[in-house]
C-alpha cells in the first residue's frame, strides 16, 4: 500500500505474534472472528486517505513493547481504531453524497426559478462555456489619477526582508500582496496604492511591524512614465486593532474586524482630503476600488465598500469551503472541532459576503473557479453565464447579480534574475580564479549536508505542513535507489530554532521527516537547513539550477504555485502536483513540448511511485532537462508583474464608477462601459437611500420642514408615501450629488453634528412600543444630566418606518426634534412572495404564517409580517435562498421575529454609523450605542468597532431564539474582553449612568 509503509510493518508484527492471537486470553473480537486473517483485514479496511500520524505513533509504541501480552493488547486497540476509521469514512462518504445531492437540487431549483423570473429565452452567449474571458485585454485609457486600497490583515507584512515561512500566516500571500502593491504603484494612471494591514507591536516580533507607514520602494523605474506626486507611490499602512502588544494568528482576528474597518475608514477619509488638496483641486479624491485579500480582509473590504460606495474586488487565495471538505474527508476532526480550531464557519460567511459585495473576483487558476468557488451559495457558473450574457445585451437581470470571475495569474519580479548556464564545477573553478566573488553563504549551509555536493539537487521549498506533502516526497526519494544514486534532496522548510517551539502540526511533520531520513539512511543525501533569509531564496534556486537539478511542488492541492514561476525564472525544470494551479501554469507555458510536458511534469501527489519516476526522468535525461529549462525561460514573461497589472487595471476600469455621491464631480471624461447591473439591489445609488435621516429640522423639500411633513402625513390618507418621497427627494438632493451647491455639504450644511462631544445611539430592539418608549426616556434623561444639551447628540436606530417612529415618539410625549437623526427601515419581490407561499403551504392548518406587509415596504425594503416566528426557518436559510438565486440582499428578522425585512446587501444599522462618519465627519470614538442583551438578527453588528457599547441587562432577551441556530458563536464576532463594551446591572437610570462613567463618557 503505497504511502503507508508502516502498515506493512504492522502486518508483519501481527503475523509475528503467531499463537498469541489464538490464545485463550485473546480479545473477544479475534475469537469471534474465528479464522481471522490480519492481512486480509488490513487490505480491506485500512483507509489510505486518513491522516495516519497518530496511528503511526501508536504502532511505534506497540513495536517497542517487550511484553507479548501488552503488545497484543496495543495491536488489538489499533485494530478497533482502524475499523472505526473505516466505518467513519463510509459515514462521511454518505454524508458528503447527501450534501452534494442537496446542493445540486438547490442549485437546479434556483436556476429554474431565476430563469422563470427573468422569462426570456437563452441566447447563444448564455449557452456557451464558462465565462472565462480568454481574450487579451488592451491596457489603454485616459490618464486619471487612480487611488487603490488593498486589505490584507493577517501575518507579518513588510516591504523588505519578508519573514516568509515564519508561521502559517506569513506565507505566499504576504509576498503576493506586497509585490502587487509595489508593481501597481508604478503603473501609469495609478497615483497611489495603500496596503492596509495590522499594526503589530509585540516583543516577539521585529520593531518594523509597528511602524504606522512604510513606503514600498520601486524595484525598477521601467514603467514609471507619469509624474511622481508628493504622496504618490505604494505604501504599507498599518492599522492598530486587536490585542495590543500581542501578535495573534488569523483565526483569532475575527472579533476585531469591525475595529479595523472603523480605523481604516478614518484613514481613507483623511487621505481623500489630503490627495484632494494635492491633485483634486480641493475636492476629495476617493479610491477607485477596495481590494480584499483572503476572507478576513474580504469581510472588511465589503464593509468599507458599502460605507464609501466604491467598487470592491476580492481575491480568496484559499477558500474555507474547500478546506472544510478536505478536513472532513480526513475523518479525524469533527465539524465542531474544525470550526473551533479554524473558525471555519465565520470564514465561510465572510467569503459569502465577499461574493455578495464584489464587482470582480480575481482567481489565479480556472480550477479555483470550477471546483472551489462553485461550492458557495453565492456563485453558480451556469447562472453567472446567463446573467453575464443578459448584461452584455442590455437586458434586465431583475435584480440578480454575480461577480465576474477573472483569472489573472500572479506576477513576479524578474529584473534581478540572471539565469546562468554554468555548472557547479565551472563555478568552483571560477571562484578559485576570482576569490573576490565568493559563493553565497546559503550555498555552504546547504552543501555541508551532502557527501557528494556535485550531484543534481532536487529542491522543495515549503512549510512543514501536512498539505504540502513533504513526507511523501521523502518516501519516494528514499525508496528509489536509482534516484538516490543520481541526485541529492534539499528541503527548505521555513525557519526554526527549536522543533519543540514549533506549532504542533508543523513539529509533527518535521519529526516524521527526520524519522524517514533515518529509516532510509539518507544521511549525506538530504539537506534540511534551519534558517534562511528571504533574499537568499533566489540563491537557493540558482544553486539547484547550477547542479542541473529539479524543483518539485508535491502539495496535495496548490491554489497557484508561485514557487513554480520562481523556479522557472531561474532555469529550473519542475515537477508539480496536478491538483490546482500548476495545471494552468503548464498550459500557459506550453509551447514546444507535448501535452504532459512543458517545463516539467505533472504528477499525482498521492502516487509515490509517480513522483519518483518524474524526478528520475528529469535528472537522468539531460536533453529533456535542457529543453524544459529553455522552455520555461522563454515563456516566463507572461507572469511578470507589469503584465499582471495591465490585466488587473483593464478589469478595474470596467467596473461601474462609484464613490460617495454627494462629493461626485462631473469631470467630463468619457464613461467606460460597465458590466455591473444597474437594477441590482446590491448596487444602490447610496447607502442612505434605505436609511432615512432627519437632522435638526433641516429642509426636506422647498418650504417643507421635517415637522411640517409629519403634519402633512397626519392630515392626508397618503401622507406616508408623501413623507417618504419627500425624504427620498431630500436624500437624493443633498446626498445623491444632484445639486452642485451641495457638494460641500459635509463641511458646511451640518456643522452641529461635528461639534457634538458625544453621539448617543439608541438601538434597543423591543417587543412592544411601550417598552421601547420607556427605554428611550431613561437613556435620554440619563445622558442629558451632567451634559450640556448643545454638546451631545441623540440618534434613534430602529426597524420601524419613519412615520411609525413619529407616532411612537408623539404618543410618549417626545418631540422628533429632540433627536439629531433617525436610522429607520426604509426582481426580489417574486422570490420572497414565492418563499412566503411555500412556508404557508407546509402547514396550512396554521393559516398565513408569513404575508407581505405592503404598508411597511418601500423602494429599498420589502417587509413581511410573521404570525408565528417559531414556524419559519432561521435567517441563514433565507439568506442562502437569496444567494442561490443571485439576489444580493440583507435579510433580517425584526421585532422579536414578528417582522421580516429585506434591504440592500450592505445596509445595516452598524453600517449606518459608518455612513454618519463618512457623511458628516462624526468621530466614531465619541459614539455610544445602547443595545439590549439580544435583538434583531443584525444585532451583532452593533457590538464591535471603535465606538462604545452599553448593553442594557434584561432587555431583548426574548429575541435570543433568533440567534439560536447560528453558524458560529458570538465570540467570533465580539471580543469578550473588549474595553468598549459594558453591561449594566439593571435597566434603570442609575445603572445606565454608572456604565457611562465606567466607559469614560460621563464624569464621576
Amino acid at each position: 500500500m503505497a504511502g503507508n509503509d508502516w502498515i506493512n510493518s504492522y502486518l508483519e508484527a501481527i503475523l509475528d505474534a503467531g499463537p498469541g492471537i489464538d490464545d485463550a486470553k485473546s480479545s473477544l473480537l479475534l475469537r469471534e472472528r474465528g479464522h481471522f486473517s490480519p492481512t486480509r483485514y488490513f487490505v480491506e479496511e485500512v483507509i489510505t486517505g486518513f491522516d495516519e500520524t497518530d496511528l503511526y505513533r501508536s504502532w511505534v509504541r506497540a513495536s517497542a513493547t517487550r511484553s507479548p501480552q501488552e503488545r497484543n493488547t496495543r495491536l488489538e486497540n489499533m485494530c478497533w481504531r482502524i475499523w472505526n476509521l473505516a466505518r467513519k469514512k463510509k459515514q462521511l462518504e454518505g454524508e458528503e453524497a447527501q450534501r452534494n445531492a442537496k446542493r445540486r437540487l438547490e442549485r437546479e431549483r434556483g436556476r429554474r426559478e431565476a430563469t422563470a423570473d427573468m422569462s426570456e429565452d437563452l441566447s447563444e452567449g448564455e449557452k456557451g462555456d464558462l465565462s472565462g474571458d480568454h481574450s487579451v485585454h488592451v491596457f489603454a485609457y485616459d490618464y486619471k489619477p487612480e487611488i487603490n486600497y488593498f486589505c490584507s490583515l493577517h501575518g507579518l507584512i513588510r516591504g523588505e526582508n519578508m519573514e516568509l515561512g515564519r508561521d502559517s500566516d506569513t506565507g505566499g500571500q504576504v509576498k503576493y500582496v506586497v509585490e502587487l502593491a509595489r508593481a501597481l504603484g508604478s503603473m501609469p494612471g495609478v497615483y497611489r496604492v495603500d496596503l492596509l494591514t495590522r499594526q503589530v507591536s509585540a516583543p516577539d516580533v521585529d520593531w518594523s511591524y509597528a511602524e504606522p507607514t512604510e513606503m514600498l520602494h520601486l524595484r525598477s523605474t521601467e514603467n514609471l512614465t507619469h509624474e511622481v506626486g508628493e504622496s504618490s507611490g505604494a505604501y504599507i499602512v498599518r492599522i492598530p486593532f486587536g490585542p495590543k502588544d500581542k501578535y495573534i494568528q488569523k483565526e483569532l482576528l475575527w472579533p476585531h474586524i469591525p475595529e479595523f474597518v472603523d480605523a481604516a475608514l478614518s484613514h481613507i477619509i483623511q487621505m481623500s482630503t489630503v490627495l484632494g488638496e494635492q491633485i483634486g483641486g480641493g475636492q476629495p479624491v476617493w479610491p477607485v476600488a477596495i481590494h480584499g485579500h483572503y476572507a478576513d480582509a474580504g469581510d472588511s473590504a465589503a464593509l468599507l465598500s458599502g460605507a464609501l460606495n466604491v467598487p470592491m474586488v476580492f481575491t480568496g487565495h484559499s477558500l474555507g469551503r474547500d478546506k472544510l471538505e478536505q478536513l472532513l474527508k480526513q475523518g479525524r476532526p469533527s465539524r465542531e472541532e474544525i470550526n473551533s480550531t479554524y473558525k471555519i464557519m465565520r470564514r465561510i460567511e465572510a467569503e459569502e459576503l465577499s461574493l455578495d459585495a464584489s464587482e470582480i473576483v480575481i482567481t489565479s487558476t480556472r480550477q479555483e473557479i470550477e471546483e472551489q468557488w462553485r461550492l458557495y451559495d453565492g456563485f453558480d457558473p451556469v447562472l453567472e453565464r446567463k446573467l453575464r450574457a443578459r448584461i452584455k445585451r442590455g437586458v434586465s437581470c431583475h435584480g440578480r447579480f454575480m461577480p465576474r470571475m477573472v483569472v489573472i495569474p500572479p506576477g513576479m519580479e524578474f529584473h534581478h534574475i540572471i539565469p546562468h548556464d554554468g555548472d557547479v564545477d565551472g563555478e568552483m573553478e571560477k571562484n578559485e580564479d576570482n576569490p573576490a566573488s565568493p559563493d553565497p553563504p546559503i550555498w555552504s549551509e546547504i552543501m555541508r549536508f551532502f557527501s557528494n555536493p556535485r550531484k543534481p539537487m532536487v529542491l522543495a521549498l515549503a512549510r512543514p505542513d501536512p498539505k504540502k506533502n513533504i513526507t511523501t516526497l521523502v518516501k519516494a526519494f528514499g525508496e528509489c535507489r536509482p534516484l538516490r544514486e543520481l541526485a541529492n534532496l534539499c528541503l527548505v522548510m521555513g525557519n526554526r530554532d527549536d522543533i519543540d517551539d514549533m506549532s504542533g502540526t508543523n513539529s509533527s511533520v518535521l519529526l516524521s521527516i527526520l524519522k524517514l531520513i533515518d529509516k532510509y539512511d539518507l544521511y549525506g543525501q538530504v539537506a534540511y537547513p534551519k534558517h534562511h533569509k528571504q533574499y537568499e531564496v533566489a540563491d537557493i534556486y540558482r544553486l539547484a539550477a547550477k547542479t542541473k537539478g529539479v524543483f518539485i511542488n508535491p502539495a496535495f492541492i496548490e491554489p497557484f504555485g508561485l514557487t513554480l514561476i520562481e523556479a522557472a525564472a531561474h532555469g529550473l525544470p519542475t515537477v508539480a502536483t496536478k491538483n490546482g494551479g500548476p495545471v494552468d501554469i503548464h498550459r500557459l507555458l506550453m509551447r514546444s513540448l507535448l501535452q504532459v510536458l512543458d517545463n516539467g511534469l505533472l504528477v499525482d501527489p498521492h502516487d509515490q511511485q509517480s513522483i519518483a519516476d518524474a524526478l528520475l526522468k528529469l535528472v537522468s535525461d539531460k536533453q529533456l532537462w535542457a529543453r524544459c529549462r529553455q522552455n520555461g525561460l522563454k515563456n516566463i514573461h507572461q507572469f511578470s508583474w507589469p503584465e499582471h497589472c495591465k490585466a488587473y487595471l483593464s478589469r478595474i476600469i470596467s467596473c461601474k464608477p462609484r464613490q460617495p455621491q454627494w462629493q461626485r464631480i462631473d469631470d467630463g471624461l468619457e464613461k467606460v462601459e460597465s458590466d455591473s447591473p444597474g437594477d441590482s439591489l446590491r448596487d444602490i445609488q447610496d447607502l442612505s437611500l434605505n436609511l432615512k435621516f432627519s437632522l435638526d429640522g433641516d429642509k426636506i423639500e422647498e418650504g417643507n420642514t421635517f415637522d411640517n411633513a409629519l403634519d402633512t402625513e397626519e392630515n392626508s390618507a397618503t401622507g406616508k408615501n408623501k413623507l417618504e418621497n419627500a425624504i427620498l427627494a431630500w436624500s437624493k438632493g443633498t446626498i445623491g450629488g444632484a445639486q452642485k451647491s451641495d457638494q460641500n455639504v459635509g463641511t458646511s450644511k451640518f456643522p452641529a453634528m461635528r461639534r457634538r462631544t458625544h453621539i448617543f445611539v439608541i438601538a434597543v430592539d423591543s417587543d412592544t412600543n411601550s417598552d421601547f418608549l420607556e427605554i428611550i426616556k431613561k437613556v435620554v434623561e440619563t445622558v442629558r444630566k451632567g451634559n450640556s444639551a448643545g454638546f451631545i447628540g441623540i440618534i434613534l436606530s430602529t426597524a420601524l418606518t419613519i412615520s411609525e417612529v413619529h407616532s411612537v415618539l408623539v404618543s410618549g410625549g417626545l418631540s422628533p426634534l429632540d433627536f439629531d437623526a433617525f436610522i429607520c427601515n426604509s426582481g426580489l419581490r417574486k422570490t420572497l412572495v414565492r418563499w412566503a407561499a411555500s412556508i404557508n403551504d407546509k402547514k396550512p392548518e396554521e393559516g398565513k404564517i408569513v404575508e407581505q406587509d405592503e404598508s411597511r415596504s418601500t423602494a429599498h425594503c420589502y417587509a413581511f409580517k410573521v404570525a408565528n416566528p417559531s414556524l419559519i426557518p432561521p435567517v441563514k436559510e433565507l439568506r442562502k435562498l437569496m444567494r442561490i438565486q443571485a439576489l444580493r440582499c440583507h435579510v433580517t428578522y425584526c421585532r422579536n421575529g414578528t417582522n421580516l425585512h429585506v434591504i440592500p446587501v450592505l445596509a445595516s444599522r452598524s453600517q449606518a454609523l459608518r455612513y454618519l462618519h463618512v457623511r458628516w465627519g462624526i468621530d466614531l470614538k465619541n459614539v455610544v450605542v445602547f443595545v439590549g442583551e439580544c435583538g434583531d438578527s443584525d444585532y451583532e453588528g452593533l457590538l464591535g468597532g471603535i465606538h462604545k457599547t452599553v448593553i442594557l441587562k434584561g432587555v431583548g432577551i426574548n429575541a435570543r431564539k433568533l440567534h439560536a441556530n447560528r453558524n458560529y458563536p458570538l465570540e467570533d464576532v465580539l471580543p469578550l474582553d473588549s474595553p468598549n463594551v459594558f453591561q449594566t446591572e439593571a435597566c434603570d437610570n442609575s445603572s445606565i449612568r454608572t456604565s457611562l462613567e465606567k466607559l469614560g463618557v460621563l464624569k464621576v
